[in-house]
């Protein structure tokens, strides 16, 4: 999958590089600014009482 993503990615080794880095950074933001958000009410592990 990551050499899928490396040859469709366009330009020298250089902005290749540039343009993964780019992109990792974009996902693990909208990771930790939308997806967890969202998540974190849906888990159990704020219910640490046992009935």
């Amino acid at each position: 999958m990551y050499g899928w993503i490396w040859r469709r990615l366009p330009g020298p080794v250089a902005v290749k590089a540039l343009t993964a880095t780019v992109l990792v950074l974009g996902v693990i933001a909208v990771l930790l600014f939308v997806v967890f958000p969202w998540l974190d009410p849906l888990l159990p592990f704020n219910q640490v009482s046992v009935n």
